[in-house]
C-alpha cells in the first residue's frame, strides 16, 4: 500500500467559558448558563475537527487559513471554516473516512446532544453521520476542565487518498 493512501490528523482545541449563553459545539447551540471565548464563534470541536483534516492532508491549521488578526474571521461561523477547510482537501486528493472526537466539559452533560452534533458534523461535511463518532470526558472536577473554566476537544480523521 502506498503511504500516501491513507493519513491520519489529529486536531485539538480549547476555549475559555464565560458568562452567558448558549454554548456553542459542534455547530449546534447547547442551553447553558456560560458560552466561550473567540475570535471566531469559538467552536471548541468544529476548530478540533478542522485542524485534524488539514493536518492529515499536511495543508496547515485553522490559524494560518483563518487568522484571528484578520477582522473578517471576527465572530465568523466555524461551520464555514470547516467547509473551506474540507474543500482544500477534497481538491487535494482527499475524502474522510471517519472522525472520532472527544469533547472534553464539566457541564452540560453532553450525552443529550451527543447524536445531534454527529449528524451536524456529517451535515457540513457531507459525510455519513456513521462516519463521525462523538464522546464526552467531565474532568472530574481536577483542572481547568473540572473546575469549569474551559472546554477542550479533541478529534482524530483518518483521510483516504481518491486520485
Amino acid at each position: 500500500m502506498n503511504q500516501d493512501t491513507l493519513r491520519i490528523g489529529i486536531g485539538h482545541d480549547t476555549h475559555r467559558l464565560k458568562p452567558g449563553g448558549p454554548l456553542r459545539i459542534g455547530g449546534i447551540d447547547i442551553e447553558h448558563s456560560h458560552s466561550l471565548e473567540g475570535h471566531s464563534d469559538a467552536d471548541v470541536l468544529l476548530h478540533a475537527v478542522t485542524d485534524a483534516i488539514l493536518g492529515a492532508a499536511a495543508l496547515g491549521d485553522i490559524g494560518e487559513l483563518f487568522p484571528d488578526t484578520d477582522p473578517q474571521n471576527k465572530m465568523k461561523d466555524s461551520g464555514e471554516m470547516l467547509k473551506a477547510a474540507f474543500a482544500k482537501v477534497t481538491s487535494a486528493g482527499f475524502q474522510i473516512n471517519n472522525l472520532d472526537c472527544i469533547i472534553f466539559a464539566q457541564k452540560p452533560k453532553m450525552s443529550p446532544v451527543k447524536r445531534k452534533i454527529a449528524n451536524r458534523i456529517a451535515e457540513i461535511l457531507e459525510i455519513n453521520p456513521e462516519q463521525v463518532g462523538v464522546k464526552a470526558k467531565t474532568g472530574e472536577g481536577v483542572g481547568t476542565v473540572g473546575l469549569h473554566e474551559v472546554i477542550m476537544a479533541e478529534c482524530i480523521v483518518l483521510l483516504s487518498k481518491t486520485v
